[in-house]
């Protein structure tokens, strides 16, 4: 790290967990982040303000003024913009070193197998249930770590993804890909704005501890969150044999 770097993740590197070992693993790791919205807004901002090296955002929308009200990575000048050209847009001015690779598409199985096998950490900050268990898939597939959240009204959910690990389930465990829940938008169901931001900031948290090598990951537990009442609610899932994606002896590689 040159002085610049030391003084600009200085309040890491001051932490006795992180230190300067920690932090060059940071500025080293390549993050994919799929969703530059309402919980991806969080996730890059703050990945690149803790200096995560490369990062790639996949998301095929564009900014529409309705996105203001939680998408905290865009504005007003940038209103028509692709989502994802518009979050590295935001990055830059925070963080001008850190690389990032803005995609302006839907990833399909076979681009999101090929972003995550390059990835350290994946997190997922999609809205629909396919890309979820898209994202997932993959990530078992290559043995990558998954950061996974959601929002929608008053309720979110987190969760860690690691079959590197033998007994942590993959999301699929979690949520069968074969009983798909009924799909709810927030432009039909509505969200409230510092939720996405809490679950987004959490999300980003867990990456920079993956990436760290800090602290326990939440693999094998789901929090969900009541905004309402500001409630925790945690459950423990172990690896389901007979999942799809996972079960089986499936998803043991190891990371590269």
């Amino acid at each position: 790290m040159n002085d610049d770097q030391l003084l600009r993740y200085s309040r890491h590197i001051l932490l006795d967990d992180i230190g300067i070992e920690g932090q060059q693993r940071l500025l080293q790791a390549h993050a994919l982040v799929v969703g530059a919205g309402g919980l991806g807004s969080p996730v890059l901002l703050y990945l690149a303000t803790a200096g995560v090296g490369r990062i790639t955002v996949v998301d095929d929308d564009t900014v529409d003024l309705t996105n203001l009200q939680r998408q905290i990575v865009h504005d007003m000048a940038r209103l028509g913009m692709p989502k994802a050209a518009s979050a590295a847009e935001a990055m830059a001015r925070i963080n001008p070193e850190v690389q990032v690779r803005p995609l302006l598409q839907r990833a399909g199985p076979a681009q999101l197998s090929a972003l995550v096998a390059e990835a350290d950490v994946v997190l997922d900050c999609s809205d629909n249930f396919a890309t979820r268990q898209a994202v997932n898939a993959a990530c078992v597939t290559h043995a990558k770590p998954l950061v996974a959240g959601a929002a929608i009204g008053f309720d979110g959910q987190l969760t860690v993804v690691d079959t590197r690990r033998p007994e942590a389930p993959c999301y699929a465990c979690v949520f069968p890909p074969e009983s798909p829940p009924e799909e709810v938008r927030c432009a039909t169901m509505g969200v409230f704005a510092p939720l996405v931001g809490i679950i987004g900031s959490l999300q980003a948290a867990e990456a920079l501890k993956l990436l760290a090598g800090i602290g326990t990951s939440l693999a094998g537990r789901l929090q969900m969150l009541d905004a309402r009442r500001m409630e925790w609610s945690e459950i423990r899932v172990g690896r389901q044999s007979g999942c799809s994606v996972c079960g089986q002896g499936r998803g043991s590689g190891q990371a590269g």
